[in-house]
């Protein structure tokens, strides 16, 4: 069965950065709501999956292109489609549409873990998945860890708040990406250039109250970016490829 679910959002002022961009946290944002509204359609919401399955959904990496920069005031629309599961992870594809021009595509990786243990759920027993996909549609592309370089350079710290947390009472995933492009200091490499990609492995979960420090590294047009908790270990990672536009 292919599922594809519709969703149109207009970027509105408090979307765009310095240079009427919408902001990779942006973009993310209006992915996850569409993510959500396909899955009330199979019945897999949060909340459906926590009183079905005693499972809450996780989203473990995320990778968005563009061809082009998006705008204010422009309407944007997201078609995805679930694609199907099995094992411990399942996928979610993106396409993005500018009037009625394809301009981007974008693919998720989501976890079901167990509320209490947070032990990962076998995809294969939830009832809603089987079947469905993308069909023809249906995206290859598989999500592994982001490849960094060898070196980064720590740029300063980030506290985490109450205003960057979500309804599991986690970092929100769309955050992750402010965190990045604030290190990165993205006002100064921004200019004359559009984010052409980006990519986001979340390693390990963040609550409000805990402070990461932020690393960054810069190869010409690559720009990366982590957190690391008190621990010492990464807790999310992220790469950038910046472009020029016309």
């Amino acid at each position: 069965m292919s599922t594809i679910c519709e969703t149109t959002f207009r970027v509105d002022s408090r979307d765009v950065d310095m240079f009427n961009q919408c902001r990779p946290s942006a973009l993310l944002g209006y992915l996850q709501e569409a993510a959500t509204q396909a899955a009330i359609q199979l019945g897999a919401s949060g909340p459906e999956i926590l009183e079905k399955y005693n499972c809450l959904w996780m989203v473990s990496r995320n990778w968005v292109e563009l061809d082009a920069p998006l705008r204010w005031n422009e309407e944007v629309t997201i078609q995805t489609w679930h694609r199907g599961g099995s094992g411990v992870a399942t996928y979610r594809d993106f396409d993005i549409f500018r009037d009625g021009v394809r301009i981007g595509q974008g693919v998720s990786q989501w976890v079901m873990v167990d509320a209490d243990t947070h032990k990962l759920y076998r995809l294969r027993d939830v009832v809603e998945f089987q079947g469905t996909d993308g069909g023809e549609r249906k995206k290859t592309m598989k999500l592994h860890r982001v490849p960094m370089p060898q070196t980064f350079q720590e740029t300063g710290h980030r506290y985490l708040g109450y205003s960057d947390t979500d309804i599991n009472g986690h970092i929100n995933n769309i955050h992750y990406a402010d965190f990045a492009c604030d290190a990165l200091h993205l006002e100064r490499h921004g200019q004359g250039k559009f984010v052409r990609e980006f990519q986001i492995s979340y390693i390990g979960e963040c609550k409000a109250g805990e402070e990461l420090a932020m690393e960054t590294a810069v190869e010409g047009e690559h720009l990366y970016a982590r957190g690391v908790g008190a621990e010492g270990d990464s807790r999310f990672e992220y790469a950038m490829t910046l472009a020029d536009f016309t």
